[in-house]
């Protein structure tokens, strides 16, 4: 693809020793990954908020960044962008079975019969696999899962790998017993006065609620960032409320506030 080949011939130009770019010919892996972390987010507000040209603009700035890690591999003699297409191309091949029978792109063409989540299913048997012929003797089910994760989608993932071999509740009401045992221990830690037992417990909770969001096939990131936009959209509310009568919001007591928020839920 031509426009592939301006950007790959672009980002040699910004890393050349003698004409690039100084900040450019500075950067590292290392030093990229806060830059990385950026644009994902970036591109995730793109999708909820924006338009077709917005998240095209943004997922043109996350695939800089890759571009950016391969140039400096390929100027390390490691890999480049090529070398990555075709692992991820292997991997995908390998781990589509029911449509690539032997692992090529030509034998694409018979239709599957398998459901989404039959598919889900087989995807974490193959990665299982996987996993065990690369640490022969000595591997989890939990490997490989990056500690560097958002807690709450780690949390999802650690449970989704343990519930790829049975580890799990057979439906969300075992789930919601365990939240209910979850939020009785938090009152007895509350109680105790213990803080290290209240954020002990606390924990617990918020990784069973992790586990229920996970029965009910629902993203507890995306279902928590909807709650984010909610209060926050609310909330203005109530401060447009406090100002439209002269009020400073610190200055009102509890049930001025609830009255308030009451309203602002109404609207929105």
């Amino acid at each position: 693809m031509e426009q592939l080949g301006q950007l790959l011939e672009l980002m040699r130009c910004l890393r050349d020793p003698e004409n690039g770019c100084a900040w450019d010919r500075k950067q590292t892996w290392q030093s990229l990954c806060r830059h990385t972390l950026e644009e994902v987010y970036e591109v995730v507000d793109a999708i909820e908020e924006e338009g077709p040209e917005k998240v095209c603009d943004e997922l043109g700035d996350l695939l800089f960044q890759i571009v950016f890690y391969a140039r400096i591999a390929e100027e390390e003699g490691t890999f480049d962008l090529g070398d990555i297409a075709d692992k991820v191309t292997q991997k995908l091949l390998t781990r589509h079975p029911h449509l690539f029978p032997d692992g090529t792109l030509a034998s694409f063409g018979s239709p599957s019969g398998l459901s989404a989540e039959q598919v889900e299913l087989r995807w974490e048997e193959i990665k299982n696999a996987e996993r065990q012929s690369q640490n022969a003797g000595n591997v989890s089910v939990l490997d490989d899962i990056p500690r560097a994760m958002p807690a709450l989608d780690r949390a999802g993932k650690l449970q989704k790998r343990a519930a790829s071999i049975g580890f799990d509740w057979a439906d969300e009401k075992g789930v919601l017993k365990k939240v209910e045992e979850e939020w009785q221990e938090l009152e007895e830690a509350l109680a105790s006065a213990d803080q290290d037992a209240v954020t002990h417990e606390l924990g617990d909770m918020l990784f069973t609620c992790v586990n229920l969001a996970r029965h009910l096939r629902i993203d507890p990131e995306s279902a928590l960032r909807q709650a984010n936009n909610r209060f926050e959209s609310r909330f203005r509310l109530v401060e447009e409320q406090a100002k439209a009568t002269d009020q400073a919001l610190d200055e009102l007591d509890e049930s001025q506030l609830d009255a308030m928020w009451q309203r602002a839920k109404l609207q929105n």
